[in-house]
């Protein structure tokens, strides 16, 4: 039997919760709400006149359903180093980066540099091998300590390919994931990706919720930092199941950090019942450490899931693991195609990342967000703020709870509504972080401890409001 886990979180990551809160005023939030919707709408005019031409050839006048907030997103026309620049002439501080896409900065200069020499003296593409891919493929692996990896275009099509891997060399289907845990657009993973509480059952023994539109197949699905649970389900049905897909720091419930000694275990069960370990660092990946997050908190998985923070803002993902489930790729159990596929531009910004994203300047940018995230614990303490600060690496969270969370349910008792206000706050004075209130910020390369303090001097000016 695996070791059992506290709540105590693992050390990789950074959580301080507060000795003491008292609750906000929820009447004072929606007055406050009213009046700062009332200021987005008055200051973003050409954003609202945009959506509106936007909405007539893309549906809701996005390119992706998650850039859409009501009643209407923001719209950028041009982005460097750490801000943004909207439609109506607004520069912002970005703390989203393209959910850690652009780790390195926008237009970051060794980037753009190397992607220009592609198109001048390389080529676009080529659909059939170059030693481009080769040689970044390469650094990748010594990198994230992986056998063999292929590459793929989006976080999705790796997310599909690790499963698909898995399933050929364990000669079963059934997948288990992660209740509330969103790993792109593949169907299995689809399941319970932020369900309705009043269709998912026992916190302990969840009923996977399944929407309409998906062809599921053979999905269980666990809560987070449950051991218990996951030995249940892998004892009953391990048989049918080929894998455990999982983000070994959940990125997508904010930031959800695994408990002291839970990954450790997940791996001992996984090898127990013969079931392929996958870790999604789709959204970890550089952003956690200079070797990701499996490097960090000391766990390997069979297979890895790679995106966003590798490709300097270029369309660039990857898969990769251990050899006996890459030789799946090899002999063909498990046919890997795309015609985009480690592209000579996307293959010159990936070697421009593996360039500049060394220990020292991760290490510099992961200082700048805990110097960050302790003036933000400062405020919480000042003001009694029912809230808490959660970060790995170059990724922070202010979560509105007085509570540590450490699953999907612990996640939904959260404070959307001070949430909502507070993410609203930042971007009526210039600071956007993303629009979901269950994301994170991202310290850049191109960030400073400068660009931080706009951040904490805007959440001490609602601190300062919610209790006036």
């Amino acid at each position: 039997m695996p070791v059992t886990t506290t709540s105590k979180h693992d050390s990789a990551g950074w959580r301080n919760v507060p000795k003491q809160s008292k609750p906000v005023d929820q009447k004072r939030v929606q007055e406050l709400l009213e009046k700062e919707w009332a200021r987005f709408e008055a200051s973003t005019k050409a954003s609202g006149d945009h959506n509106k031409k936007a909405s007539k050839v893309l549906p809701l006048g996005v390119t992706s359903s998650f850039q859409h907030w009501d009643p209407y997103p923001i719209s950028i026309v041009s982005a460097k180093g750490a801000y943004l620049t909207d439609v109506d002439g607004r520069k912002l501080l970005d703390l989203s980066m393209g959910f850690g896409a652009m780790l390195v900065g926008h237009l970051n200069p060794k980037v753009i540099k190397k992607v220009k020499k592609a198109i001048r003296s390389t080529g676009t593409l080529f659909v059939t091998p170059s030693p481009t891919a080769t040689d970044v493929a390469e650094k990748f692996k010594k990198r994230f300590d992986l056998d063999m990896l292929r590459f793929t275009n989006s976080g999705t099509e790796s997310t599909m390919y690790a499963i698909r891997t898995a399933r050929a060399v364990k000669g079963r289907n059934g997948v288990i994931k992660v209740e509330g845990g969103y790993h792109g657009g593949y169907d299995p993973l689809q399941v319970s990706v932020k369900p309705a509480l009043n269709e998912i059952g026992d916190s302990n023994l969840p009923t996977a919720q399944v929407p309409p539109e998906v062809e599921a197949g053979d999905v269980y699905v666990v809560p987070y930092n449950n051991l218990e649970s996951l030995e249940k389900i892998m004892k009953d049905h391990g048989k049918k199941i080929a894998c455990f897909m999982i983000e070994p720091v959940i990125e997508n419930l904010s930031i959800i950090l695994p408990d002291e000694g839970y990954l450790k275990s997940v791996r001992e069960l996984c090898d127990k019942y013969d079931i392929a370990l996958i870790f999604d660092e789709v959204k970890t990946g550089l952003t956690a450490g200079v070797a990701g997050a499996a490097a960090r908190l000391g766990v390997k998985p069979d297979l890895i899931t790679l995106a966003k923070s590798i490709g300097g803002g270029f369309p660039l993902a990857a898969f990769g693991g251990k050899q006996e489930y890459m030789d799946a790729v090899v002999d063909n159990r498990m046919a890997h195609f795309g015609t985009y596929n480690g592209n000579p531009l996307v293959m010159a910004a990936a070697d421009a990342v593996d360039e500049i994203c060394t220990p020292a300047a991760l290490a510099s940018a992961e200082a700048i967000n805990n110097a960050t995230l302790a003036k933000l614990d400062q405020i919480i303490a000042e003001f009694e703020l029912p809230a808490h600060t959660v970060g790995l690496g170059v990724k922070g969270a202010m979560i509105w709870s007085p509570d540590p969370v450490r699953n999907y349910r612990d996640y939904k008792a959260t404070d959307f509504e001070t949430a909502e206000l507070s993410w609203l706050w930042g971007v009526n004075r210039g600071v956007l972080t993303p629009p979901g209130l269950d994301e994170q910020w991202l310290v850049s390369l191109a960030h400073s401890q400068k660009d931080m303090d706009k951040m904490v001097a805007s959440t001490r000016e609602l601190a300062a409001a919610l209790r006036a």
